[in-house]
């Protein structure tokens, strides 16, 4: 059983340092919660065994899709299905966000040609 305890998502995202922190912050079955604060895009990926749910809570979190790109402010969830191509960057300097997904999710990094 895991133990009970409080997460101060305020707390944790002030204090990460770097460009990118991804934190787990508790399981919920088979799935974690966790915490991502970033200042610079993370690279094109899929996930072939899990769906990800993404919540926003400081910031605005870009959500680059083959086709589209999705901006979430906070107070805005997207799912996004296994198997989808994407890439998340934070616009305007930085972003905070939580994400829900499979506690063994498998990340497959996805070249993309003429992206920079």
């Amino acid at each position: 059983m895991q133990a009970l305890q409080r997460s101060d998502l305020h707390q944790i995202s002030e204090a990460a340092t770097g460009h990118y922190t991804n934190l787990p912050l508790g399981l919920v079955n088979d799935h974690v919660i966790r915490i991502s604060i970033m200042t610079e895009p993370f690279y094109w990926h899929y996930h072939p065994n899990s769906d990800e749910s993404f919540l926003c809570i400081e910031g605005i979190l870009v959500i680059d899709l083959e086709d589209k790109s999705i901006e979430l402010h906070p107070g805005q969830l997207f799912t996004i299905p296994k198997n989808v191509l994407h890439k998340t960057r934070p616009k305007e300097g930085r972003s905070v966000n939580l994400t829900f997904e499979l506690e063994g999710i498998e990340t497959v990094r996805q070249e993309i040609k003429n992206e920079s």
